[in-house]
């Protein structure tokens, strides 16, 4: 095989050591290398760029093992060409295994220029990221706080959360601290009602209606200061990440007229992205990599299985998320897509379909200045208008009717 980096090294990574092996293309296709093992602290890890820089390296290969991999790219970004790949796509015949030979490998398969890095955006767009997930565990956790608050009423007889829409709205909230101050009158408890829910008064009287008890009281009290205390958290998270985009501001804007994308969501896909869209060659290659494109299992001329693979779970999570809420929309293109697809596939197949459609637009979005144009809830009928009548009268006539077509000038 040609050899295409002429000194490059393999790094073998874990939490504690990093094995390097540095190769070097010699005459006669033959070939010289040297391995040394290093520690992980930041001391050891110059020592590793400063013995790199001696040895006249110019690309380093790693896996992405966990996230053992990040203070090490982190020393070395800016010195050397980084590549950061697949563990699951470099693994070594089957054998004798260890630490040397996993750097050896990845070295000899670097200078071949058989490796495929991983994306990385840059350090402002990981730390956007880190801020982003963050923010998602918080809001997980505020679910799982007030499916805990749900608990504790349904033990004190408490069926708020069957008249209310959102048992932790503003009404909810003026309703569960006047409970846990140690208010018991129904009357008074529904009057903190707001909004349409005072529409609901009676039923609210019969809901507050329960057995509450002091250790009911003691439970709501610190579940509510640990809801209080994690969403404070987010909306301190949520103003840093809006501060950090506001160079971008244009572009989340832009973004968050797509249907089913709102403001968080469009924090997320940027985050999981990055801005620069010409690191992907197109939207579909985009695609390929999130893991939202049909997979290719094919044999013996028979395909077996479209199934997706794994991506980016984070970035699926968004997307998937929005295309969720698309489909509880009327009137655009995407919604239009969604019902056409979840007739036919299913929910979940039409889902994904739909959170692809939304990638490949953000895409659009993000590498053009263009804003987004709705193709239209009748977009596919005007694809085969044809097609479409004759399906229809055959529906007609089936039911037992008979149709007659008789043209008409289209509405202006």
């Amino acid at each position: 095989m040609d050899v295409v980096y002429r000194c490059c090294c393999g790094l073998d990574v874990h939490k504690n050591s990093v094995t390097a092996c540095v190769l070097w293309a010699e005459a006669k296709g033959k070939c010289r290398q040297e391995k040394r093992r290093f520690g992980t602290f930041t001391q050891e890890l110059l020592a590793l760029t400063d013995w790199l820089h001696a040895c006249g390296v110019t690309h380093v290969a790693m896996e992405s093992t966990g996230v053992y991999w990040k203070p090490v790219w982190h020393i070395l970004e800016g010195h050397f060409e980084l590549l950061l790949v697949n563990a699951q796509q470099v693994k070594a015949i089957p054998g004798k295994k260890t630490d040397r030979k996993d750097s050896a490998w990845l070295a000899e398969l670097l200078q071949h220029g058989l490796l495929k890095s991983s994306f990385v955006p840059p350090e402002p767009i990981r730390e956007l990221r880190d801020l982003t997930r963050y923010r998602v565990n918080l809001a997980q956790e505020c679910n799982r706080i007030a499916n805990r608050i749900q608990k504790v009423l349904e033990d004190a007889n408490l069926k708020l959360a069957s008249v209310a829409t959102d048992p932790l709205g503003a009404s909810g909230r003026a309703m569960l601290k006047a409970i846990i101050a140690g208010e018991q009158d129904v009357e008074k408890l529904a009057e903190m009602s707001r909004g349409l829910l005072r529409r609901k008064i009676p039923e609210l009287r019969l809901a507050l209606e329960g057995r509450v008890s002091q250790h009911h009281r003691f439970l709501l009290k610190e579940l509510m200061d640990h809801l209080e205390f994690v969403e404070s958290k987010m909306t301190r998270l949520e103003r840093e990440i809006a501060e950090r985009l506001r160079p971008f501001e244009d572009m989340v804007r832009r973004l968050c007229t797509v249907p089913g994308i709102d403001l968080v969501s469009a924090w997320g896909i940027i985050s999981e992205i990055g801005l620069d869209m010409h690191q992907f060659e197109d939207a579909k290659h985009l695609a390929s990599w999130a893991g939202l494109c049909p997979g290719n299992w094919e044999s013996a001329g028979k395909r077996k299985s479209g199934r997706i693979r794994k991506g980016s779970a984070w970035l699926r999570r968004h997307l998937c998320q929005s295309a969720w809420g698309v489909s509880t929309k009327q009137n655009n293109y995407l919604s239009a897509l969604f019902r056409r697809l979840a007739a036919r596939r299913g929910v979940k197949r039409a889902t994904i379909a739909v959170a692809h459609a939304l990638l490949c637009i953000a895409y659009r979005i993000l590498r053009d200045p263009v804003e987004y144009r709705d193709l239209g809830p009748d977009y596919f009928d005007k694809l085969h208008p044809v097609r479409l009548k004759n399906r229809l009268v055959k529906r007609l006539e089936g039911l037992g009717f008979q149709v007659t077509l008789e043209a008409r000038p289209l509405p202006a």
